[in-house]
């Protein structure tokens, strides 16, 4: 397992920051939340939001990441500026929608810097509230000739859509794996693929293994955040908390299909006041015990022909036999 890559939301360091800065005023700043995410022991990289976390020069940061021993996963963006509230990639105002078009290619260009493999969209302002508000093909078309566009100015990197069914907006443009595939398959470039977040797919009313079974299929699987929830929203909670067993079906999939990237942490101790080292610390105790379950199950023969005869009753009791072993 020593060979797994391990990272995390930069932004959950800030959870209890006057109990960890006494002396602080106000919030930590980015190379704080550096310097506490590197005491979490196991954490090997950071995603990093563009242009959120970019407080510093590209030069500094690298530095701060370098000197207390970990990496840059990837980027993420992020269109959090007011003019882009009813749409990046899909602003009906020309001038806007190419500043969000060139503001991406800025976080490639400090992805490479960094020496990040992956640029993460989330279009989280991407999508419509109300009926008769929006032109649903050229929004479509929209979205994805900007994914295009971005995926064909970074060849040397992965371009990674994330999909949500809605927040901030009521519905997005891309709010399911069905609907980023079909993205992926128009937009036609070779670098680009999904980013499949636990919550989302759950929030999605999706099956997380399904889901990945169905990326691996007809795209690939190049992001993996890990979190679960209730299903509801957007929980971010720890790993395994709610559904255990479908985290365990979700990354034997992965695992089936040849996933290696790194295992993302997309939670938010921040909301509840948690100790975000232990909450880090527990998420990748959590991963690392369910890989090894994984290894159990993956060339089970018992297993795969209870799958194969669709037998419910035979499968639980051999997941039973791994998954609650005394």
């Amino acid at each position: 397992m020593s060979e797994l890559k391990f990272a995390t939301r930069l932004n959950s360091f800030a959870s209890g920051a006057y109990l960890y800065w006494p002396e602080l005023k106000g919030k930590p700043s980015v190379l704080q939340m550096i310097e506490r995410a590197a005491t979490v022991k196991g954490l090997t990289h950071l995603d990093l939001n563009y242009p959120q976390h970019m407080t510093d020069d590209v030069k500094t940061m690298r530095q701060k990441i370098e000197e207390v021993g970990l990496a840059v996963n990837g980027m993420q963006m992020r269109w959090d500026a007011p003019e882009f509230k009813i749409g990046a990639f899909t602003n009906p105002d020309p001038k806007i929608r190419r500043q969000a078009i060139e503001l991406t290619k800025r976080g490639i260009d400090a992805g490479r810097e960094f020496g990040a493999s992956i640029m993460t969209l989330w279009m989280g302002q991407d999508g419509f509230d109300y009926c008769f508000q929006a032109d649903y093909k050229k929004m479509w078309e929209d979205a994805v000739s900007a994914v295009r566009e971005v995926a064909e100015y970074a060849p040397d990197l992965d371009v990674s859509i994330e999909y949500k069914p809605n927040e901030p907006r009521a519905y997005s443009i891309f709010p399911n794996a069905t609907t980023c595939l079909l993205a992926v398959e128009e937009a036609g470039c070779k670098n680009l693929g999904i980013t499949l977040d636990f919550a989302h797919v759950l929030f999605a009313n999706e099956v997380p293994a399904f889901a990945a079974a169905m990326v691996a299929r007809r795209s690939r699987l190049l992001g993996l955040d890990l979190n679960d929830g209730w299903g509801k929203r957007d929980d971010g909670l720890m790993v395994g908390s709610v559904n255990p067993r479908a985290t365990l079906e979700f990354l034997l999939q992965m695992k089936r299909d040849g996933y290696k990237g790194a295992y993302y942490f997309d939670t938010f101790p921040d909301a509840s006041g948690l100790d975000p080292v232990r909450e880090a610390e527990t998420n990748i105790a959590t991963v690392i015990r369910l890989l090894k379950l994984c290894e159990k199950l993956e060339n089970n023969p018992a297993l795969n022909e209870a799958i194969s005869r669709q037998d419910a009753v035979a499968s639980q009791q051999i997941v039973n036999n791994v998954m609650l072993a005394q």
